[in-house]
This record gives structure tokens, C-alpha cells and sequence, in this order.
């Protein structure tokens, strides 16, 4: 089922028109959510995220747009899914309501959540190879909307198929300075030793939750040193590990980048924290 305005739909109906600025712009934004059954995972930072995205946008807020709202209209949805007992990636999008203006005086806001059914409740580490290259047929414009989680994925889209001609699994992202900003798939993290390192948001990366997550708990254990810094292509090859994050999987080890083959140890460790911290938020 679909929610579109706390109205239930089945997934197939038809409930958009070419006046939607969400089709038509990209005037919208899409929050991937983790569920398990009960409970969103890390539903705060989502729905901060969101609203922070929302004004950057100049969206209208409503009143009753608040974080118990939303989480009643989500599951809501889940029940008239028959889903309440299983694990479940949904997206929750918040559009500018239909208009064919380019500039509206209120940009009033619709939202639409749809779910699918995910494979696991906790974060699994795939012993897997994971191969990657970099993506230089178009680059990341860093600022402030960059970093947002839109609709607009034109980029990670041509950069899929690239991926899919030459036999990688994702491909690396980089920006008009041409400094690793992420890849296809989510935020990126380098290893060496005992230093971690990624890109900082003003280099254009999503801000990704599982990327703030992901830094909160290394900067509370003391074996491991967090810096948020710019990431030349060429520190890739010299890397011990390579992972990648996002909502879905957690973290992806990155198993091979050109000549350069990886190990998994520390994204492993920091995998079995981001479970513990899931299982209590």
C-alpha cells in the first residue's frame, strides 16, 4: 500500500499528474527509512534531517507536520501492508503540491510513503567482492544542495549505468575540485591504521545518517581518530580499507579500487557497533 496524504492506495494506482513538481522539477525530497518491526530506526535524525532540507527548500512546514504525525501515518501504512512484522526499508517524500508555476508565493507541501520489504532486521557485513573506479563524466557541484537528499538523482543514475557497462558494483563520485566526495551508493570512509577519514559536507557528500552515526561512534572509541577531511583520489590506492554507508546496508566493504585490494577488519568492528546503537534508538 501507499500512503499519499494519509489516504491508503494500492501501489499500482494512479495518483499523480503531469502538474506534480516533484515530476516535473524535482521539487521534492526523499527520506529512506529503516523499520523494524515496532520501531524506525534513528527516526530522530530523520525527520531533522528532513525538515532542515525542508527549509533550505523553502518549503512550507504544516502545523501538524511533526515527528509523531508522521511516524503514526508511516505505520499506519505498514499495518494496511500486512508488513508489522517484518523489516522494511520505506521512502517518505515530501513534494511541493501540484502547480505548473515555476515560483509559487506558498510552496505548500504533499508527502507520499511507500515500503518494501528488507532482507534482514540487523546490518549484515557480505564477504563479497565490491569493486569500484572512479566517475569522471560528471562532478558533483559542492554547496549547500548537494548535500540534500532530493529526488533529482540524474547523476547516480548515468554513473549506475556506467558501473553496469564496466563490470563495477558502484563507481566514486568526485567534486568540481576534483576531490572524492562519495560514491553511488552512500558516504565513503578511509582507513588507515587507526585514522578514519571522510570527505566533510561542504566537499558536496550526502549528509547521510548513517554517515553522522557512523562518526558519533568513532569519535566516542578511543583505538580510532575521526578527521572530516577532503580526500584526494590519489589517498584511495595508499588506503588499508575502503567502506561505503547508507541506510540500507549499514556498511560496504570496498574490496577492490583498480590495483589496490582491501581488508574488512575495522568496517566489520564498526558494523557490529552501528547494530548495537540500531537495536537502541
Amino acid at each position: 500500500m501507499i500512503n499519499y496524504e494519509g489516504d491508503l492506495l494500492e501501489d499500482d494506482s494512479l495518483y499523480l499528474n503531469v502538474q506534480n513538481r516533484g515530476f516535473s522539477h524535482a521539487d521534492a525530497l526523499t527520506e529512506t527509512i529503516r523499520i523494524l518491526p515496532g520501531k524506525i530506526c534513528f527516526w530522530e535524525e530523520h525527520y531533522l534531517r528532513l525538515m532542515a532540507s525542508m527549509r533550505i527548500l523553502r518549503m512550507e512546514i504544516p502545523m501538524n507536520f511533526t515527528m509523531e504525525f508522521l511516524e503514526e501515518e508511516i505505520f499506519k501504512t505498514i499495518e494496511a501492508s500486512q508488513l508489522s512484522d517484518k523489516a522494511i526499508l520505506g521512502e517518505l517524500y515530501v513534494f511541493v503540491s501540484a502547480s505548473a508555476d515555476q515560483v509559487q508565493a506558498k510552496r505548500q507541501v504533499s508527502y507520499i510513503i511507500s515500503l518494501k520489504e528488507h532482507t534482514t532486521p540487523f546490518y549484515l557485513h557480505p564477504d563479497t567482492e565490491y569493486k569500484l573506479d572512479l566517475y569522471k563524466d560528471f562532478y558533483v557541484q559542492a554547496g549547500m544542495l548537494s548535500g540534500l537528499s532530493s529526488v533529482n538523482k540524474i547523476l547516480n543514475t548515468i554513473g549506475r549505468v556506467y558501473a553496469s557497462e564496466n563490470g563495477y558494483e558502484d563507481c566514486i563520485l568526485l567534486n568540481d575540485e576534483k576531490n572524492v566526495v562519495q560514491t553511488l551508493k552512500g558516504n565513503l570512509f578511509l582507513i588507515n591504521g587507526k585514522a578514519i577519514k571522510t570527505p566533510p559536507l561542504s566537499d558536496g557528500c550526502k549528509n547521510g545518517v548513517i554517515r553522522k552515526k557512523i562518526i558519533e561512534l568513532v569519535r566516542k572509541t578511543p583505538e580510532y581518530e575521526l578527521n572530516e577531511a577532503s580526500i584526494s583520489p590519489f589517498e584511495l590506492q595508499k588506503a588499508d580499507e575502503l567502506f561505503v554507508s547508507n541506510i540500507a546496508e549499514g556498511i560496504q566493504s570496498i574490496t577492490h579500487y583498480r590495483k589496490a585490494t582491501y581488508k574488512t577488519e575495522v568496517a566489520k568492528n564498526i558494523l557490529g557497533k552501528l547494530n548495537a546503537v540500531a537495536r537502541l534508538s
